[in-house]
């Protein structure tokens, strides 16, 4: 049984996008199981229904007011050239003045899914062999979750997506079944277990970050800027936990993990959104794939 895992990582996710086409299209590997953490989970379900231009074509074109309805940050380039994010005290009042009780929403990412996912091509994928699990975080009963296209309709799945990918206290919280759920990352940034434990003996898993760290966070400017390096720290430590996690239920199943790290840092802030960058992120993932599997391309018959 194969298995497909694709990690949290924000606009990381064309990286993700452009490793999988490589995977399905060249390799020809087909998977039984697809499992995703956060922007890994909204790719998931097209990449199992074969959708892999159609994707492409969200990623690659998505922006800030594709995500938010009520964006909490402003972008602004430094002298350096590099994008720095500050608050938007403006927005951010207006909302804490709604009732929200985070920064912003993300109420146009739900409806971008709706959008992408119509209910046609949801059915063909729950009728078929294949699972596709989400990771949601569930804050009320500090639990990590993982939700199955098999046990939910239509309306409950696109929920469970758009809750896998809400970055909290940037994002919407969402209350759901009496509780409120978030990001799955803060649970499980990269579910290697969880595709382990459904039976799974060989794994390929994008992880949206090097894997080894290039850099040091420069240091925080705002109140903004201090909680993305904060989160970002939880983040890479849960991270680094599940795969070594993984690693170890992989050696007591005999089961195979192949790891695609990021060659190199894409970016410093995951939550912008930039076109341009997510089309070159998209190839630059196909192109790394390609050159990991080089070898076994060029593999040969002796005789």
């Amino acid at each position: 049984m194969r298995a497909l895992v694709i990690s949290g990582g924000g606009s990381k996710g064309a990286f993700a996008g452009g490793v999988a086409q490589y995977l399905q299209e060249e390799l020809g590997h087909e998977y039984d199981l697809y499992i995703g953490t956060s922007t890994g989970s909204l790719l998931i379900s097209h990449l199992a229904l074969g959708k892999i231009a159609k994707i492409k074509e969200v990623y690659t074109s998505v922006n800030q007011s594709s995500i938010f309805n009520r964006r909490p940050f402003l972008v602004k380039r430094d002298k350096f050239g590099q994008d720095q994010i500050s608050i938007n005290h403006f927005k951010v009042l207006r909302n804490f003045l709604r009732g929200s009780k985070t920064f912003g929403e993300s109420k146009n990412l739900r409806k971008l899914m709706k959008n992408s996912l119509p209910e046609e091509e949801f059915r063909t994928l729950k009728n078929s062999p294949k699972d596709v699990v989400v990771t949601v975080s569930n804050l009320s009963l500090n639990e990590t979750e993982y939700k199955s296209i098999k046990d939910f309709e239509y309306e409950d799945y696109l929920d469970w997506i758009w809750i896998s990918c809400n970055y909290i206290p940037f994002m919407s919280l969402v209350r759901k079944n009496g509780c409120e759920y978030a990001d799955g990352g803060f649970g499980s940034m990269v579910p290697i277990k969880e595709a382990l434990e459904r039976g799974a003996t060989e794994v390929d898993v994008i992880i949206l970050e090097t894997e080894v760290t290039y850099y040091n966070n420069l240091p925080s400017k705002n109140v903004f800027s201090l909680l993305s390096n904060l989160h970002g720290f939880m983040m890479n430590r849960i991270e680094k936990q599940n795969i070594t996690i993984g690693k170890q239920v992989a050696n007591n199943n005999n089961a195979i993990i192949n790891l695609y790290y990021t060659p190199t840092v894409l970016t410093t802030n995951s939550l912008i959104f930039k076109k341009e960058k997510m089309k070159q992120w998209w190839e630059s993932g196909y192109q790394y794939a390609a050159s990991k599997n080089v070898e076994l391309n060029e593999i040969k018959p002796e005789e």
